[in-house]
């Protein structure tokens, strides 16, 4: 397929056709005129040409030359051409054809101008040169102050006239190209993925960019406005690009990056004719959040806040199946304990969750005190029933009334993530009370970063020390961070050693470089950069597609998780459900 050629420029105004018409009006072949009017007449009337034509039913060629000779603005002017074969076998080999062209898209030219289509005039004419037969176009405003053109208006011009011209044989290319960026597509989101995997779940130390990010929180220390981007100067702002570079070069990252790069490659060159400019990762615009999140992780340093790497926590085991139920119940026992298996099971249909749910009531009306909670988990969850808090918070309440502490704690959680506190706070206090080293390890956390609750250590660390006790690695952890900010490295080793025991690699991080330690902030604010970035790549995913061409729509995606999050949910957690376990209630 053979592309339009356009050509494009301007002619002055107040001198006439100047240089360019005067070059054009004593072409070999071209009855030599004055000056002015020549490009006009040129056009016009010169051999081969079918007239001069535009918007209007006819067009009176001394009104035309007169208003442009007067036009006190810029007139500009096109030259459209195509192959002979093209033109021949598209039907472009014809006055009327490409007038009606022009016609069609006179709006979006006018646009793609900065005229507003009322304003918008045009005339032109047909030359059916050998080789390529073509237009001549010339443009203006009928009020002079509109109208301006640019590098991006010029292409717009020529997009849409090829796609116009060429419809039906783009529309097969496009089909091919699209298979083809599918394959490809398809292939890069599977490399992605696993790049995204290893950054989001991996430890990262680098030195270097530790140093850097140090030296960014001294420069942030005295700079006034908002600690953002686009408001620091212009040395903070070059700190920030070295350690979003620095973070480019680290292996998943640039990987990545290259990855994300060929497949942009390959989309705009499927559907872009200029071949698209690499930049660096701190030049992308798709990247720039980074950029403030290394402004973030560095007022972490400058103000010593405490992190809680816990995304990992599971603090849902079946922790009610130590809650004693008599012995003669123990058909209602073996029901309830189904019911959770097929809650718990990701490859369970709705409709068996539905059944499940029903389930559930009975056993409650039966006075089984413990089925409200998977009451509960049902309503926040969306199993079998769609999600609703309110109707969450009923069950979970009933079951913590009952004295349930993981009830207790889960209404607790439900409470705070629904923004009232004071509730949340009592409901995790009555599970702490029990001895719930869940409970125990979010007021800890709540005391800690003081945001919800008014801010006190001591009191923190007394419920992060209960958690931690309870065998909570995640308070473990925590408190060997916190011991560490206090110098006292003989409690920080023994409660990073319990939290490493259970597998914590956070805690084994700080073991391993035990010997040229750093303030635990500092530690790890790679590793979180290096988190926030896995997430920024997976945003930039395509989104998949699902049978019927249905775009699952990454926004809403996104809102569903956040929600997860605050209640307490891992992030990737029952992301995919295919729910095949019938259970009858005998």
């Amino acid at each position: 397929m053979q592309g339009l050629v356009q050509k494009s420029g301007y002619i002055k105004p107040g001198g006439g056709a100047g240089h360019y018409a005067e070059y054009i009006g004593t072409r070999d072949g071209v009855e030599l005129l004055n000056a002015g009017d020549q490009y006009l007449k040129y056009i016009a009337e010169r051999p081969r040409s079918h007239g001069l034509f535009s918007n209007a039913e006819s067009t009176n060629l001394d009104d035309t030359m007169k208003e442009v000779n007067n036009h006190p603005a810029p007139v500009w002017t096109f030259i459209y051409s195509l192959k002979r074969e093209d033109a021949v076998r598209l039907g472009y080999n014809s006055a009327e054809n490409w007038r009606k062209l022009l016609l069609a898209h006179q709006t979006e030219l006018a646009e793609a101008m900065k005229i507003p289509p009322n304003q918008f005039r045009w005339c032109a004419a047909f030359h059916d040169e050998k080789h390529h037969p073509h237009i001549h176009m010339m443009v203006w405003s009928a009020d002079s102050k509109q109208g301006y053109l640019t590098e991006q208006g010029i292409e717009t011009m020529r997009s849409k006239l090829t796609n116009d011209i060429f419809q039906d044989e783009l529309l097969h290319l496009y089909k091919q190209k699209d298979l083809s960026y599918q394959e490809v597509r398809d292939t890069a989101q599977e490399a992605m993925r696993n790049l995204i995997r290893e950054m989001k779940s991996g430890i990262c130390d680098c030195p270097v960019i530790e140093d850097k990010l140090f030296t960014l929180a001294e420069m942030l220390q005295d700079a006034k406005g908002k600690k953002m981007y686009g408001y620091l100067k212009k040395p903070a702002k070059a700190q920030v690009d070295a350690i979003v570079d620095e973070l480019a070069r680290l292996p998943a990252v640039a990987e990545c990056y290259e990855v994300w790069n060929k497949l942009r490659d390959e989309l705009e060159n499927y559907y872009k004719d200029k071949p698209r400019e690499r930049l660096p990762l701190s030049q992308q615009k798709e990247f720039k959040s980074i950029k403030n999140m290394v402004i973030r992780e560095a007022e972490y340093i400058l103000l010593g806040e405490v992190t809680f790497e816990d995304e990992q926590m599971d603090d849902e085991p079946f922790e009610e199946e130590n809650v004693p139920v008599p012995h003669t119940h123990w058909q209602m026992v073996n029901a309830y304990r189904g019911a959770q298996h097929v809650l718990c099971d990701d490859d369970s249909t709705w409709a068996e969750q539905e059944e499940v749910v029903q389930v559930l009531e009975q056993l409650w009306d039966a006075g089984l005190t413990v089925a409200a909670h998977q009451l509960g988990k049902c309503w926040r969850d969306g199993l079998g029933v769609l999600p609703d808090d309110d109707k969450a918070e009923l069950w979970f309440r009933r079951s913590a009334e009952a004295g349930n502490d993981f009830s207790q704690y889960a209404l607790g959680k439900l409470l705070q993530s629904r923004k009232r506190i004071k509730e949340a706070v009592d409901w995790y206090e009555k599970a702490a009370a029990q001895g719930n080293q869940y409970a125990n390890y979010r007021l800890g956390k709540l005391y800690l970063q003081g945001e919800d609750v008014p801010k006190d250590t001591a009191r923190a660390i007394s419920y992060l020390t209960r958690s931690a006790k309870g065998r909570n690695q995640y308070a473990q952890y925590v408190l060997g961070k916190l011991y560490l900010d206090r110098q006292d490295h003989e409690q920080a080793y023994y409660w990073f050693s319990q939290a490493a025991a259970q597998g914590n690699e956070y805690a084994q991080f700080f073991l391993d470089r035990w010997d040229s330690l750093k303030t635990p902030t500092v530690m790890l604010s790679v590793t979180r950069l290096l988190h926030h970035m896995g997430r920024i790549f997976q945003e930039q995913i395509p989104a998949p597609s699902v049978p019927g061409g249905i775009r699952i729509d990454r926004k809403r995606l996104a809102q569903l998780r956040e929600k997860k999050i605050a209640m307490g949910h891992k992030p990737d957690d029952h992301e995919e459900q295919t729910p095949s376990w019938t259970m009858t209630m005998g």
